[in-house]
C-alpha cells in the first residue's frame, strides 16, 4: 500500500485511486471457495445444470468477489506514513449488482472517501470499491470498506 504523510490524506479524498490489475475468475477458483464456506449451491458448481438459468452457466458467490478485495485493493489504497499494520473494520455499505459469470475478468476500481485519526496511532480509512466486469457496464458491486491503520 502506497504510504503518504498523515496530513496529507487529505488530498486524496474523493479522487480515484486507480484500478487493480484485470482477474479471471474460473471454475477451480469458485470450486475452491464452495469447499471453504460449504456453499455447493448449483449455480456455482454444476455447469450443467447453471446453464439452464437465466446467468447461462456458473457464477462466482458473491462473497468470493467480495474475498478479493483485499488483494486487488491492496496496491491502490493510501495508507498513513508509518503504518505498521491494516486490518479490516468493515463495511459501511455492500451492494451486489450483478453476477459475476466464471470466465469473466474482473478488476476493482477504489477511491478514498474518508481518512481520519480514530485514536492516537490509528487511523481509519473509508474508500468505495467498485468491482468492474470486463465487458459489462453494470459492476459486480459496490462497496464502502473501512480498514483501520496502526502507526
Amino acid at each position: 500500500m502506497p504510504q503518504v504523510p498523515a496530513a496529507e490524506l487529505k488530498d486524496y479524498i474523493g479522487k480515484e485511486l486507480g484500478h487493480s490489475e484485470w482477474l479471471t475468475i474460473d471454475q477451480q477458483r469458485v470450486d475452491q471457495f464452495a469447499d471453504c464456506t460449504g456453499d455447493h449451491q448449483f449455480i456455482h458448481v454444476d455447469p450443467e445444470k447453471a446453464a439452464q438459468t437465466p446467468f447461462g452457466g456458473t457464477i462466482a458467490h458473491g462473497f468470493l468477489s467480495l474475498s478479493l478485495l483485499p488483494m486487488m485493493m491492496g496496491d491502490l489504497l493510501v495508507v498513513p506514513q508509518g503504518t505498521r499494520m491494516g486490518v479490516n473494520y468493515g463495511l459501511d455499505t455492500l451492494r451486489f449488482i450483478q453476477p459475476v459469470r466464471v470466465g469473466s475478468r474482473v478488476r476493482l476500481a477504489v477511491t478514498l472517501l474518508d481518512a481520519y485519526e480514530k485514536n492516537p496511532g490509528q487511523w481509519l480509512l473509508k474508500a468505495r470499491a467498485v468491482m468492474e466486469i470486463e465487458g459489462t457496464e453494470k459492476p459486480a458491486y459496490v462497496a464502502e470498506t473501512l480498514a483501520l491503520c496502526y502507526l
